[in-house]
């Protein structure tokens, strides 16, 4: 459920990342969420690598032998686009892909090799949203509704529906702090309504406490004029579509909720470009297979892997970030 938030919320706050807004309120609110998000940079392109990794799973209750992915690959690309920009809203479309190349092995309990696997999924997203900019008790409000397809390179898969209202409760040189709610029309998800929470407070030893719930923890460091050094964790997923596994009228979700925590590195190379290296240790709570029509607590088969490492390098393509780059 969690790692669904992360997924819907970097979809339903893209619009808000390069509002040319006139109001100043507005603009430092945009500013401070757009931080949270690297997906919503105009181009974000990365590259994934983990370290091979065994996992225990079962299939329709039964238990399966020991299993290994040897090799695990993923390249994600998105673009932030806005489409109509006013003074109080805007319309704006998120565009994602992600490729995922896994090769896996199971023994059986003799230790003889029995299968062998190696396969390659697609996985796209396309949204609308729209923006709100008001006010309610003298605090910034803003209210967001995105509807999002997604899909395979076989198919469009699964409609979804996010709405959020996000209320400032306190913006300043220090400290900044939101809360608000995520509503998902999804009938996957378990949890439909997600609260949310963002807090950063800048210290005068140059460190920064960034907390956006329930996705990321991070203490963050500027290096130099142009770097920034962070440590801590955040929740990420991987979602793929899989076809023909027991009968080729029946569509299937993979679901996999992950926690990564380690270092990230972020350098501006200037004309609004960004590289980052990540890097440290991912552990995959569970990962389910569930009939696309079924929720993600109705599966047939769930995997639980050990702990492994990551290294994730990426490159964005941001003007926004031309701008707080040099302050």
């Amino acid at each position: 459920m969690k790692a669904k938030f992360s997924l819907l919320a970097t979809v339903i706050t893209g619009t808000l990342y390069f509002s040319q807004v006139k109001d100043s309120m507005s603009t430092k609110t945009m500013a401070y969420i757009a931080e949270k998000f690297p997906i919503t940079r105009v181009l974000n392109i990365e590259y994934n690598l983990l370290t091979p990794y065994t996992f225990s799973s079962t299939l329709r209750g039964r238990e399966l032998p020991e299993a290994k992915v040897k090799n695990f690959y993923r390249a994600k690309m998105s673009a932030n686009i806005n489409l109509i920009t006013k003074q109080k809203w805007v319309l704006g479309t998120n565009l994602n892909y992600r490729y995922v190349s896994a090769n896996t092995e199971m023994n059986d309990p003799a230790g003889n090799l029995f299968f062998r696997s190696k396969e390659d999924y697609h996985y796209h997203s396309e949204s609308l949203s729209l923006t709100y900019f008001s006010k309610l008790f003298n605090k910034m409000m803003i209210y967001s509704a995105s509807a999002s397809v997604d899909g395979s390179d076989q198919h469009f898969e699964r409609l979804r529906g996010i709405a959020t209202a996000t209320m400032v409760l306190r913006s300043n040189a220090k400290t900044k702090m939101t809360v608000g709610l995520l509503v998902a029309i999804d009938p996957s998800v378990q949890t439909p309504v997600i609260p949310t929470f963002t807090y950063e407070q800048k210290f005068n030893n140059g460190l920064v406490a960034d907390i956006l719930l329930p996705k990321s923890v991070y203490l963050r460091k500027r290096i130099a004029e142009n770097g920034r050094l962070s440590i801590g964790s955040e929740l990420d997923g991987t979602s793929l579509y899989l076809y023909n596994i027991d009968s080729a009228d029946k569509k299937y979700e993979f679901r996999q909720i992950e926690i990564n925590s380690g270092l990230m590195y972020e350098h501006y190379l200037g004309s609004s470009f960004v590289a980052s290296l990540k890097g440290g240790a991912k552990s995959i709570v569970e990962g389910r297979l569930f009939e696309k029509s079924e929720s993600y607590s109705s599966y047939i088969f769930q995997a639980k892997p050990q702990t492994t490492f990551y290294v994730n390098v990426g490159l964005s393509f941001d003007p926004f970030i031309k701008k707080t780059a040099q302050q």
